[in-house]
C-alpha cells in the first residue's frame, strides 16, 4: 500500500523493520524499542526537513487542487481542498 499511497495521494508512508523477525512477540518489544529508539527519534524528527508551507492566491486563500511540482522530482502532488 506504501507505493500506492505515495504515487495517487498525497501521502508518503514508511514501513520500517528493526529486525528479521517481522511480527515479534509481545514481550520483545520493549527491548526492541531500547535497541531501536534513538535510531528511530531521529529520524521522526526528519519530518521537519525540506519545503513546506500553504499555496494561496493573491487574497490568502488557499488554492485548492494546485499541481506542485519540484525540478529533478518526477511525482507532483496537489494540494487538498
Amino acid at each position: 500500500i506504501n507505493d500506492f499511497s505515495y504515487l495517487h495521494t498525497n501521502c508518503f508512508e514508511l514501513s520500517i523493520y528493526v529486525g528479521c523477525d517481522k511480527y515479534p512477540h509481545e514481550s520483545e518489544l520493549p527491548e526492541e524499542w531500547e535497541n531501536n529508539r534513538e535510531s528511530l527519534i531521529v529520524f521522526m524528527e526528519q519530518v521537519h526537513r525540506g519545503i513546506k508551507g500553504i499555496v494561496k492566491d493573491v487574497h490568502g486563500r488557499g488554492i485548492p487542487n494546485a499541481v506542485i511540482s519540484v525540478e529533478g522530482v518526477n511525482h507532483d502532488i496537489r494540494t487538498g481542498k
